[in-house]
């Protein structure tokens, strides 16, 4: 970007074009109208228009009903619409850390390279009066090595007639031969105006007005244990004084991601970003991504390691092939003629039935990218799933509200990490039948995660998708891990923690958001773990209740706010009869952990070797993140019959890692079975 002495002359150019864009709006009689000029790209419609670089293909300017420009004036041309990823050379480290939400005690991967993705070449790929699609795009070569993303990059932006916003998606393209090299994360981001846009909507119940980015600076904000989270001590508005902000506590799991923006009262406006598929994100339907916050930001992630760690890491070794299309996506505006009533609820709510719209017109017909496949050449598969579990139902039993999904092959639960294909996912009804429609061609693993249900399920027969198809898959059987009738059990297999006690906030350190609901997102609740259990860690008594009596996640005690120690939860039980020549198994089911190590110990404390131990296991992150789940572990612990005794019993549960406050696991469920066939009750 020019800087310096250039920079008059831009601004100069800048408002000649806005002038000439003005005029040609006037004069426009109808359909879509398209601007090239040296350094900038006009596309307009009557109702938005849309300037960009020319050729590096940034958003520079959202110009709708009036306003100029929705987008931060005050930002650099480079910094308010853009695309981006960070990718590293393969098995980059860093000296180990001590402190913070990251990997803890051993060496970290780099941060990476960030790539705004500055294209070098522009071309119109279609232009006529219902629409225009422009490609911008980056090519690799091999005198590159290492010094730019061994990736070929082709950003594309589509605007339609009698439409109110536009759409972007990306072609990231790798050719044979190619180094090797990882890709950490990327997306889209747009940087709207803070004189304008004051409110905040992700979702029904989570929407509020939010503080301006200054009230972050170290002027009028309290930095906490890490970057991302500021206690607000002398903001703007004083509304806001005493509050936390964090943009990771408006992180959302994919499968809820379908339009989330902000809204300007002053103006009547929205701004929204739509998703009407997520078959281009990584780790399915319950990985965790940001979407917007504070800034004002909008977000459009597709590919992360919050809340999943390195494993999360796209990894390409020398030579491999792969391309991916990202998005597309819809990026909508909004306003209001007549500003009476609710100006945040109408907005909203338009926006919800946009996102309809925008769905039923899914897979978009009007692409012009060969990448993308159009309903005809995309293939449907049906079927119904059922548990079998004769522990708890003599019959099978329909597998309700079970999220099905095909991905690329791989073992059960593997699409959690899964990054380099698509996946596709719906939910099951009442009677356990489910329809995923509009699947790319290619062959896949159908799999399933059912609540009420531990483990996995993964159909054994690979599922080939060709273009027009309609498979039946007929009944499918999930036997979910068991080997005898339940002693006893605690909380409820969801893949979360949710249901376990979350206990009220320090109210000093507090987002009103979250005051009455998902109060797991509120900031510093591993501090609060010390002050509930000062010197004697959590015992948990079978017949307790677990929503009010089990912490929500294990982390460790603080002694002096820079020393900490692991702790040992207890779970006591009693036991009359027992098999003592059997095997009991005790099923551990962890919704998360970060740098941390479980052992289970039976009724000896202090026994030097662990019946069993998890190892160091998880770089999740979710304690510091303000999640209520990460990645999904399922442990499968063999209990010997002479370990248990007539009488009172105590299961010993150790997290043993305690270099920082963020380690910790979080349980989804325990259970403990009787020996296989056992008459024991």
């Amino acid at each position: 970007m020019a800087t310096g002495r250039w920079m008059p002359r831009r601004r100069l150019l800048l408002l000649f074009f806005t002038l000439s864009w003005s005029l040609a709006l006037a004069s426009s009689s109808s359909g879509v109208q398209l601007h090239v000029y040296d350094e900038y790209v006009v596309v307009e419609n009557g109702i938005v228009e849309v300037n960009l670089s020319n050729p590096g293909g940034w958003v520079i300017g959202v110009k709708y009903n009036g306003i100029d420009n929705l987008l931060e004036v005050a930002n650099k041309e480079t910094n308010r619409g853009y695309w981006d990823l960070v990718w590293s050379k393969p098995n980059g480290t860093a000296p180990p850390r001590t402190n913070g939400p990251g990997p803890i005690g051993k060496k970290k991967k780099y941060k990476g390279t960030l790539d705004r993705m500055i294209a070098t070449e522009m071309k119109v790929i279609v232009q006529n009066e219902e629409q225009v699609e422009l490609s911008f795009t980056r090519e690799w070569n091999s005198s590159l090595e290492y010094t730019q993303v061994p990736l070929n990059i082709d950003k594309r932006f589509v605007m339609l007639g009698n439409s109110s916003g536009f759409y972007t998606y990306g072609i990231y393209n790798r050719l044979k031969g190619w180094p090797a090299f990882e890709l950490d994360n990327t997306r889209i981001a747009f940087k709207l105006r803070k004189d304008i846009f004051h409110y905040m909507a992700i979702s029904d119940s989570r929407q509020r007005y939010m503080p301006l980015p200054d009230d972050r600076s170290p002027e009028r904000g309290q930095a906490l244990a890490y970057p991302e989270a500021v206690l607000l001590v002398n903001p703007v508005e004083p509304e806001f004084k005493g509050e936390v902000d964090d943009k990771y506590q408006y992180a959302c799991e994919s499968k809820d991601i379908g339009v989330h923006g902000w809204i300007s009262n002053d103006t009547g406006i929205g701004f929204w970003q739509i998703s009407p598929s997520n078959e281009f994100r990584s780790g399915g339907p319950f990985k965790q991504f940001l979407n917007s916050h504070v800034g004002p930001t909008n977000l459009g992630i597709f590919h992360s390691t919050h809340y999943a760690g390195p494993d999360m890491i796209i990894k390409f070794e020398d030579g491999e092939q792969w391309k991916k299309v990202y998005g597309p996506i819809f990026i909508y505006v909004n306003s209001l003629s007549e500003r009476n009533g609710n100006v945040t609820s109408k907005l909203w709510e338009d926006a919800k039935e946009q996102l309809n719209k925008e769905g039923q017109s899914w897979p978009y017909s009007f692409l012009a990218s060969e990448d993308f496949p159009k309903s005809n050449q995309r293939g449907n598969i049906n079927g119904r799933l059922l548990v079998e579990d004769r522990y708890v139902c003599e019959r099978k039993v329909s597998a309700k509200g079970a999220y099905v999904g095909l991905a690329l092959p791989g073992d059960a639960g593997s699409w959690q990490l899964e990054s380099k294909g698509y996946q596709f996912w719906s939910k099951t009804d009442e009677d356990g039948y489910f329809s995923i429609d509009n699947i790319r061609t290619g062959e896949y693993n159908l799999y399933a995660s059912i609540p009420g249900f531990i483990g996995d399920f993964r159909y054994n027969d690979l599922i080939s998708i060709t273009g027009g198809c309609s498979l039946e898959v007929g009944d499918l059987v999930y036997k979910p891990p068991r080997n005898g009738s339940t002693l006893w059990e605690i909380g409820i297999p969801n893949r979360s923690a949710a249901e376990f006690y979350v206990l009220d906030p320090n109210p000093k350190l507090i987002n009103k958001l979250y005051v009455h609901t998902d109060r797991f997102r509120q900031y510093g609740l591993w501090e609060r773990y010390t002050e509930l259990h000062p010197h004697q860690d959590l015992v948990y008594k079978i017949g307790d209740d677990y929503r009010k009596d089990w912490f929500f996640v294990q982390v460790t005690r603080s002694l002096d706010n820079s020393t900490y120690e692991g702790t040992t939860w207890q779970i006591k039980f009693e036991f009359d009869k027992g098999d003592h020549n059997g095997t009991y198994t005790l099923r551990v089911a962890l919704a998360t952990a970060h740098v941390s190590e479980l052992q289970v110990r039976i009724n000896d404390q202090n026994a030097t070797s662990p019946l069993f131990s998890t190892g160091i296991i998880g770089n999740d992150n979710t304690i510091a993140r303000h999640g209520i789940h990460g990645l999904y572990r399922l442990y499968n612990v063999d209990v010997p019959g002479t370990q248990l005794v007539e009488g009172s019993n105590t299961i010993f549960l150790t997290q043993t890692q305690h270099i920082s406050p963020f380690q910790g696991i979080m349980y989804d469920y325990i259970r403990l079975e009787q020996p296989p066939c056992s008459t024991f009750i």
